[in-house]
């Protein structure tokens, strides 16, 4: 894809499409392009040209409509950081587990059962494809929008935050025919169909938001990732099996191979990622012009602290969710300290505050519900801190 091919389609030719990228380095030129129909929605440009009548230069203006959905695959760990910010990142699972999966599969699909489901497997994309034609083009509103809170530490988060509003309005979407149709009247007469997102619906958003968008936060790549914690796994079996401290153990790239598995090029590149990031030291070899390794990671993020921190859960009865009149909780504190006590039936815990920005849904001082966020319970303390 040129730079500049995106601008001379028809202008409705993308408009509710889906543009498939097969790898991000084909489209490198049209980065520029990408970004603003993600960011506008649209593209508009001004090229000069010769008046067919008069023979003289001209300026044509070039429009493109959106909206439009844009997937891109790529096996590279430097991806133009603007246009990531962008988008959702999915990662493949490399597993070994997953690979006997995938040879089971191609295996099947060599057997009369493969081939019958290979015939199958039309008519379920065609049922799936015929589902999503029932749905209507409905506003959602969302009635706990004022009570959800987001990390906000980096400037970045303000379009994840925005991915993850809209990931809620999706699910509830999803689950119109569920719903019940509301009109409300707009200014100057004109009315409106809406559907309400349910207290389901942030729920299911927020535990996919800790795995879709935690993975967007982190300055690792998964692939980088999956290396650090293969490492840390090696370097507490050498430790323990040496009775000396982790930061004594020294490997090579070559027993990386050897026990990982992994190629030699994706070994390098991602064992360079962590030693620019100083999750790992590099030192010369004591013999020969190689070098040795030792982790420096002390094992932060390893229980999940990579995921999203602070998502609020709605009340479970509609009558107690907060609504825009309601107190908010204040800013909050860093997403790493003590957390509070262990849920509705435990003590009360001393008053503290919110972990991480976690709403308030009440103006008591009672403790309001449990709220799981990283495998612990972290209790919701109504009032302001």
């Amino acid at each position: 894809m040129t730079g500049q091919s995106l601008y001379y389609m028809g202008e409705a030719d993308l408009a509710g499409k889906v543009l498939a990228i097969a790898e991000e380095e084909g489209a490198e030129r049209a980065s520029y392009a990408l970004k603003l129909l993600q960011s506008e929605g649209e593209l508009s440009s001004a090229s000069t040209g010769k008046d067919t009548a008069s023979g003289r230069l001209v300026t044509h203006t070039y429009r493109v409509a959106g909206p439009v959905a844009i997937m891109l695959t790529t096996t590279a760990i430097d991806v133009d950081p603007e246009l990531l910010n962008r988008c959702i990142v999915l990662a493949v699972d490399e597993g070994q587990a997953q690979t006997r999966a995938i040879h089971a599969r191609q295996r099947e699909a060599q057997t009369l059962a493969g081939h019958l489901a290979g015939a199958e497997r039309h008519a379920v994309a065609k049922l799936h494809q015929d589902a999503q034609r029932l749905l209507e083009p409905l506003a959602v509103v969302n009635p706990f929008a004022p009570a959800l809170s987001f990390p906000d530490r980096a400037t970045r988060t303000r379009r994840d935050h925005a991915k993850y509003l809209a990931l809620i309005s999706a699910i509830a979407l999803l689950h119109q025919h569920q719903r019940v149709k509301k009109t409300a009247s707009a200014p100057g007469g004109k009315s409106f169909v809406y559907i309400e997102a349910s207290a389901a619906d942030v729920e299911l958003a927020n535990r996919l938001a800790h795995e879709v968008l935690g993975r967007s936060l982190d300055e690792l790549p998964p692939g980088t990732r999956r290396l650090l914690e293969a490492l840390d796994g090696i370097v507490a079996e050498r430790a323990g099996a040496g009775a000396v401290a982790r930061d004594q153990v020294r490997f090579s790239r070559r027993e990386l191979r050897e026990q990982t598995g992994w190629g030699d090029t994706q070994l390098k590149v991602h064992l360079a990622r962590l030693v620019e990031l100083e999750l790992v030291v590099a030192h010369r070899a004591e013999r020969g012009n190689g070098y040795c390794y030792e982790l420096a990671w002390d094992g932060t993020g390893r229980d999940g602290e990579r995921f999203v921190l602070g998502l609020a859960a709605p009340a479970g009865n509609d009558a107690d969710r907060s609504g825009p009149g309601q107190p908010r909780s204040g800013p909050g504190r860093s997403p790493v300290g003590r957390l509070s006590g262990p849920g509705r039936d435990g003590p009360a815990p001393e008053r503290q505050p919110p972990h991480n920005g976690l709403s308030a849904f009440s103006a008591d001082e009672r403790p309001e519900r449990g709220v799981r966020a990283n495998g612990k319970v972290v209790t919701v303390v109504g009032g302001q801190p």
